[in-house]
């Protein structure tokens, strides 16, 4: 214990990642009052001061400090301590460390944003470049539109001329989504003077009670499922056995 008391120390000190696994019984003052019994967790301390204890199932933590915290370990009575508190949002966390199973510190460096793909912006783009998705005839003139009553995702005239609104959703479109639609269509209507604006839902899926709200108001849905650009492979191809 007196060892990994040294080597959790030196880590806080260098600013490294700490990574605990331990048999631990958990203390805390804050958000709430709770106490945790002795269990195996995870105890992750990033250089940030961000601390994350973590059970052995699930993903979210059990408990948490944020960043700003200090922590400190210590040795008293025979039992190793690690104690963290962050004064400004008036929190105590105290982790009594009853057997470590594995202890690992390193400096980790990350400065990379995710690339999010497949978003309801991707979907925009691609019904603009392929707009016989949502049917013949279609000309799209604009995508996120910028209005006063939000983004709009698509702008075009149909084969008639006749406006449409296409608001895309890259999961099942539900309720909220039709009126999401509605908003956009009348309001539309009212600024431009036009007695009747086509509003068309574009998802993979739509929720039965949807589907029905949205047949009800006059609208239509079309299926349309988000670009996969970093797909490596078609879930629904065939493999090689099944030829």
């Amino acid at each position: 214990m007196l060892e990994a008391q040294e080597r959790i120390r030196k880590a806080l000190q260098s600013q490294d990642t700490i990574v605990i696994g331990a048999e631990c019984s958990i203390e805390y003052n804050g958000r709430a009052e709770a106490y945790l019994p002795k269990g195996d967790r995870i105890i992750i301390i990033k250089p940030d001061k961000n601390l994350l204890v973590h059970q052995p199932t699930g993903t979210n933590p059990v408990n948490y400090m944020k960043t700003g915290t200090e922590h400190n370990i210590y040795y008293e009575n025979e039992e190793l301590y690690l104690k963290s508190n962050n004064i400004a949002l008036k929190e105590e966390m105290i982790i009594r460390l009853h057997k470590i199973h594995f202890l690992q510190t390193k400096l980790l460096q990350d400065g990379e944003k995710i690339t999010l793909k497949g978003s309801e912006k991707d979907m925009a783009e691609k019904i603009y470049n392929n707009p016989e998705l949502i049917e013949p005839g279609f000309r799209p003139l604009s995508k996120e539109e910028h209005t006063e009553y939000g983004f709009i995702d698509i702008f075009g005239y149909d084969k008639n001329n006749k406006l449409v609104v296409v608001e895309c959703k890259r999961y099942t479109a539900t309720l909220d989504a039709v009126t999401q639609l509605r908003r956009y269509v009348e309001k539309i209507k009212s600024s431009k003077g036009l007695k009747e604006v086509r509003g068309v839902l574009a998802s993979p899926s739509i929720s039965p009670n949807a589907k029905k709200m949205l047949e009800d108001w006059g609208f239509e849905h079309r299926h349309v499922h988000p670009p996969k650009y970093l797909e490596k492979f078609n879930k629904k191809q065939k493999r090689l056995g099944e030829f």
